[in-house]
């Protein structure tokens, strides 16, 4: 049995990445208590018995537990002599929780209520550091207008130490809130109220937002380079026709139900300096097109005039046209462009606009790159349902109605990346793991059909944890993957509790309804507690409400519903393929009724 839960946990321990740093520990401190508890049981708790328990001693069961024996009694007696309607009903069961776990949504890990929020106001990228933070001051004063924010504060471009490198048309909005009990309307959700905001700043001209969470926010980004729940990257060569295809995916995503704050990476729009040359004119003035972009480079760029020494160190000094001058293409193309010398000692010269032209355009922001490629990231958050169900459309729908590039290629990431490794992982190590399982059972009972026996009441056990997901409308996620791991270790545990009973019986030569009888009324109560206790400590972590409970949630709420529907199927179920699986090799004497059953209406008799 220890072997079993061993193994069981065993999965968890080769979790990578965010999965395995939350649940490895989990799984290291259960297995260092288990091994603990074993050998306490060989040691200490004899000696402990042999000091504490004196005098006469005798078995009585408490009244609860008599009473569920007596109830449970005549209806194991009609689960052994009728197999075949109750082997169906547990076959039914588990058909029902197989069709409904695939209408279950499916995310990574349950999102977090970190109590506050985050707010990225994104401009267009030709916006100055100083408009930028007149714009973002006028944000934070649109929110600090509801009673339930407590302060707001922001951050704009990239800070000194560049943790997190922004240009200076984007500013992080961080919304402090006030305890849920000085709130006006306390029975407002937190979604509800960052409606409310969103709704107020987007009168704001000028600004895109994207809300999310300071957690949420920078572990999504670390996650995929991107702050959104979904990212979409496309990878191609032309950068024009990129942001075109991008365009298209953003509006299939925006028309899909649940998608919310969707935007493309801006490619282009910042504004650019052209310069074209005029190489005729440079010709009939005797000039070199170098010497005409040196003068443009040196009036833009700026030019090495000399040092300045500090101590040790030195500084070069340069010598450029201020800004103002700089944004002014009249001041620009009145510079002088000095000519050649005709041998008289003077040079004369001429304006700049003689022999070139300016204008301004709108250029590219950015060229990212990854894996070889350029990139291309559309990125969106989803609210008010499931990641799995959303990706799944979004894919079939990006597939059906944009056109690819040639050459292009899409990769999706995002929280659904991390669910799509951790679930093939998991696809790997579990069936393996319960191949070995399979084969502890079989060592332990010598026997092939008993092993299978005590196999079944896996899926059986499965099929609540999917009742009781779908129940209390949670979504499929790793934490709910864990908590099946625990369940089937309890139900590969309670089979095997039982089946030892049972072949202790059979090995005493009783026919083999009377062993599967006496077996089951042996260990009922071991049985019974085995579900019961588990569940009562799964309780807490069910009905919790505080930060971070929901990713232990699923996991509890799997468990509590699972061990209710196995232990009741190991109790009803198992005795029935015990009585089909295990007939042929121990077959009853023809025409012998077993001495459990009165042979009148077949109700149990109290066993010798």
């Amino acid at each position: 049995g220890q072997i079993i839960i061993f193994l069981v946990f065993l999965p968890l321990l080769t979790f990578s990445g965010v999965e395995g740093k939350m649940f490895s520990p989990m799984a290291i401190t259960l297995l260092l208590a288990l091994g603990s508890a074993f050998i306490l049981s060989l040691t200490f708790v004899p000696a402990m018995v042999a000091v504490l328990i004196r005098g006469k001693v005798s078995e009585k069961e408490v009244k609860p537990l008599e009473i569920a024996r007596k109830a449970y009694e005549p209806a194991l007696a009609s689960s052994i002599r009728r197999p075949l309607p109750v082997i169906g009903g547990g076959v039914a069961v588990f058909a029902i929780a197989a069709a409904l776990f695939f209408t279950l949504g499916q995310e990574f890990i349950p999102q977090l209520d970190e109590q506050d929020f985050a707010v990225q106001a994104v401009r267009i990228p030709s916006t100055s550091l100083q408009q930028s933070t007149a714009m973002q001051q006028r944000v934070e004063e649109a929110i600090s207008e509801f009673p339930e924010v407590l302060v707001v504060f922001s951050k704009t471009g990239t800070a000194e130490v560049a943790s997190d490198p922004m240009p200076v048309n984007i500013s992080d909005s961080f919304v402090i809130l006030r305890p849920r009990s000085e709130w006006p309307n306390r029975g407002e959700t937190k979604a509800e109220l960052m409606a409310r905001i969103e709704e107020r700043i987007t009168q704001l001209v000028g600004n895109g937002y994207e809300f999310s969470q300071p957690i949420q926010m920078r572990f999504n980004e670390l996650i995929a380079g991107v702050r959104g729940d979904v990212a979409i990257k496309l990878y191609g060569e032309d950068l024009t026709e990129m942001s075109q295809v991008a365009g298209q995916i953003a509006a299939v995503l925006q028309s899909i139900d649940g998608a919310a704050d969707v935007k493309v990476e801006q490619t282009g729009g910042f504004p650019t300096l052209d310069v074209a040359f005029d190489r005729d004119a440079i010709a009939r003035y005797g000039l070199s097109l170098q010497e005409v972009t040196d003068t443009v480079a040196t009036a833009m760029g700026g030019r090495e005039a000399g040092l300045v020494f500090e101590g040790d160190r030195r500084f070069d000094v340069v010598v450029r046209l201020p800004d103002a001058v700089r944004d002014d293409l009249d001041a620009v193309g009145a510079l002088p462009v000095m000519l050649p010398d005709e041998g008289d000692g003077f040079r004369q010269s001429i304006p700049l606009r003689e022999v070139a032209t300016f204008s301004f355009s709108e250029g590219l922001n950015q060229v990212s790159r990854e894996n070889g490629s350029r990139r291309v990231v559309v990125q969106a958050n989803v609210r008010g349902r499931d990641l799995g169900s959303f990706v799944t459309e979004a894919q079939r729908r990006v597939r059906e109605e944009v056109q690819l590039p040639v050459g292009a290629r899409l990769e999706w990431g995002g929280q659904f990346q991390n669910l799509q490794s951790a679930s093939q992982r998991m696809a790997l190590i579990v069936p393996a793991c319960f191949l070995l399982i399979f084969g502890i059972l079989y060592m332990a009972l010598g026997n092939v059909r008993a092993a299978a026996a005590v196999y079944t009441a896996v899926p059986l056990g499965l099929a609540g944890g999917v009742f009781t997901l779908l129940i209390t409308g949670m979504s499929f996620s790793i934490s709910a993957a864990v908590g099946f791991i625990c369940l089937a270790g309890v139900a590969v545990l309670n089979g095997l509790v039982v089946m030892t009973g049972i072949n202790k019986r059979l090995d005493l030569g009783l026919p083999l309804e009377e062993a599967i009888y006496e077996g089951m009324r042996e260990k009922f109560r071991a049985v019974l507690m085995t579900g019961i206790v588990p569940a009562i400590g799964f309780v807490p972590m069910a009905l919790a409400h505080g930060t971070g409970a929901e990713v232990q949630k699923p996991l509890a709420t799997v468990v509590i519903g699972g061990l209710i529907t196995a232990t009741l199927l190991t109790l009803f179920v198992l005795p029935a393929i015990c009585k089909l699986m295990l007939k042929s090799g121990h077959q009853a004497r023809e025409g012998e009724m077993p001495t459990v059953y009165s042979p009148g209406d077949g109700a149990p008799a109290q066993a010798e």
